[in-house]
This record gives structure tokens, sequence and C-alpha cells, in this order.
């Protein structure tokens, strides 16, 4: 098991505003539109330096999709930014059909995604973000893990053509990406070569499976750990050569066990490679409010569950490895 270790933490909203940032200085088309929410967007620093290039738009979300829908045939970049389920829950309608439809070069950015949102409870989590918006035609779905990676994928979005869905939280995580990354959209990041299961996880819970990873090594167990932080366009290819080897999938996620990362990664293993399966991801529930550590871990989106769940899936591949045996 490679090891992996960090020396700071940070929110991935900071990666956001610094990502920003900087794809504002190297793009003059890049431009912001916020939802009353600066602060939490960590969008200050692209508006002290450029203020004729951002818009507050206040408490109407709807209408900032608009906008930014109407600035991008000017030619601008727009990258808008407030909670991710006024992102994407409130204003679904206005994301398809005046930017998804069209094929707008919009970028809907959103923070405080997932249960780690925390106090704030169940109105403003959202858990079933990355299914709506991976519906969505020509959408790209982007869920980094850290704040270097966060800040990388920003950067890459605006340099991309088409309507964005990336998704950052809030809470503060072990920064263990390189700070000097280059984010490719579509392609699966290795954390981990192994041959006794495929573990894919996104987001948050990319850490998360970095800790099960050395515990199940401990084991005797050898897990191969890939981040997806791209959902939409899968990389089928990393998947399918992955299972092809393991021959066992956990898939791990912040999200809705329907509709999110799983269920794209059981889609494409059913028409190609089926082979056995389990989700780490909340079972069909909304979240309530409490300390975002501690609703992960009731909601079994930590470590000790994904060990569980690749203790599960190795004994079902087992059965079925001598269940074929047998015929």
């Amino acid at each position: 098991m490679k090891k992996y270790t960090f020396t700071d933490k940070k929110d991935t909203r900071s990666g956001f505003g610094a990502g920003l940032l900087e794809a504002g200085r190297k793009n003059k088309n890049v431009v912001a539109l916020c939802a009353d929410l600066v602060g939490s967007l960590k969008m200050e620093a692209f508006i002290k330096e450029f203020p004729e290039r951002f818009t507050q738009v206040g408490i109407a979300e709807a209408n900032m999709m608009g906008i930014a829908a109407g600035m991008s045939i000017g030619g601008d970049i727009p990258f808008t930014g407030t909670f991710a389920n006024f992102s994407t829950g409130r204003v679904y309608d206005q994301i398809r059909q005046s930017i998804a439809y069209s094929n707008k070069n919009v970028k809907i950015c959103a923070s405080h995604a997932g249960l780690t949102l925390g106090e704030d409870g169940a109105t403003h989590q959202i858990l079933e973000d990355i299914g709506m918006m991976k519906m969505l035609p020509g959408m790209t779905v982007i869920n980094p893990c850290d704040y270097n990676q966060t800040k990388a994928a920003t950067i890459a979005i605006a340099e991309y053509e088409g309507p964005v869905y990336l998704r950052f939280g809030r809470p503060v995580v072990p920064i263990f990406t390189d700070a000097d990354q280059k984010f490719e959209i579509g392609k699966a990041w290795m954390v981990n070569e192994g041959k006794d299961v495929s573990i894919f996880a996104t987001g948050h819970l990319v850490w998360e499976a970095i800790l099960a990873g050395e515990k199940l090594a401990e084991m005797g167990i050898d897990a191969e750990i890939i981040n997806i932080h791209t959902i939409k366009p899968l990389d089928e290819e990393a998947i399918l050569k992955s299972v092809a080897k393991t021959r066992c999938v956990v898939s791990c996620e912040e999200h809705n066990r329907l509709g999110g990362l799983g269920d794209s990664i059981a889609q494409l293993l059913v028409q190609h490679d089926p082979v056995p399966m389990q989700y780490v991801a909340v079972n069909d529930s909304f979240g309530e409010s409490g300390k975002p550590a501690e609703l992960m871990t009731k909601y079994g989106l930590d470590a000790a569950h994904i060990i569980k769940a690749v203790e599960k899936v190795m004994a079902a591949a087992k059965k079925k490895k001598s269940t074929a045996a047998v015929y």
C-alpha cells in the first residue's frame, strides 16, 4: 500500500477560490457571479483583483443561471457560485433549459455539498445533485478530493468548452495531492495499485478510502484505490481495466446511493463485465443536522464502513468463483 501523508488541511471551497483567481488571471473572459454567498464560496480574492468582472446577483439563484447563460453568448466564461442545494435543486429548470439544452459555456460551482455541510441540516444539504446533473445531456460533472485538486479542477474547467458542474465542500480535509498537478477532465487518478479489490472513490471519500486501504493492507488485503474525480464523462477504460484484475468493486461517495457514482459504475459493469459490487453511500435518505465527522460515521461514509464493504464484496466474489468452478 502506497503511503499518503499530509502536512496541512484545508476546505475544498478554498481550493475553488484560489483556482478562480488563477483562472481569472490566465483568461480575461472568466467572470464570476454569486448569490449572496461570497464568503462561503471564497470569492473575495477574485473580486478584489477583478471587481469589474464580478456580479452580485443576491438571493436569486434562478436569475443567476439565466444571467450566466446570457453572458456566455457574448464570449464570457461565467462561474456561478452558491451552495450545492441552491446550485441544482432550486434552479434545475433554468440549468436544463438555458444552459444544458443549448450547451452554454457556464461553470456551475457548488459548495457545501453532501452531508458535511453539517449543522445546517437536511434543507441545506444535498445528496441528489450528482445524479441530477449527470443526467443532463452534455453536462460534465466533477467532484475533486482535496484543496489542491479542487484548485486544479477550477483552472481546468475554465479552459474547457461546455457546461460543467463542479462540486466541493465546506469541511477542512487533508491535502494529499500534488500542488502542481495537471487536472485532466475525464481521466481517473490511480491512488494505489492493488490486486484484490477495486475501490472507486470520489470527493471526501477518497481520503477515507486511503485510510481503509492502509487497514486492509494490515489484514493482508491488497486494495486498488482509484479517485474518480470526473463522474461524467466516466473513465470507463480505467474502471474496466481495474475490475478485470480484481473481480470485485466497492464504490464510495458522499451522495445518495441512487443516481451517483456507484450507479454509473454499475451501469458500465452490467454492460461489459458484471462482478460483485458494494456501495458506500447514503442509503436513500435525507441528511440531518450534526457535526460533519459524526454524520459521516452515522451514515456509513468512513473508512470503517469501506472496510466492511470490502470484506462483504470479496466474500461474494469468492463464492461466485467457487460456484462457477462447480459448473
